[in-house]
């Protein structure tokens, strides 16, 4: 048997906090590494860095919370058109594909 794995390229992912005045709470994590949860200011990013793993099977999710509402998605997944950027705003999460129109991944709910 054969296993070709593809070469490992450093991905970089933005979480932005473009609420109308509130802190947002990001907490990150994958399978292997958990980043721990993180107060980011309006107007700050949150981001880090990682090389994809052997198999480009990384996959990494994110909980966003303000206040009493939350959200829950995945920032980054290998081999699927996700972006490293994401804007939070008071409707949701957005991605910012380059060059193209922002889309609303998910919206806020209340627990």
């Amino acid at each position: 048997m054969i296993i070709m794995a593809r070469p490992s390229v450093q991905v970089l992912v933005y979480i932005t906090n473009r609420l109308t005045e509130k802190i947002l709470i990001v907490h990150c994590r994958s399978r292997d590494d958990d980043l721990g949860a993180h107060a980011v200011a309006v107007g700050a990013t949150f981001h880090w860095s990682f090389n994809d793993n052997f198999f480009g099977k990384t996959l990494f999710w994110c909980k966003l919370a303000v206040e009493d509402k939350r959200i829950s998605f995945v920032a980054y997944e290998a081999h699927v058109e996700t972006f490293g950027q994401w804007v939070v705003r008071d409707d949701g999460v957005h991605g910012t594909p380059f060059r193209r129109p922002t889309f609303l991944k998910a919206g806020w709910r209340r627990p």
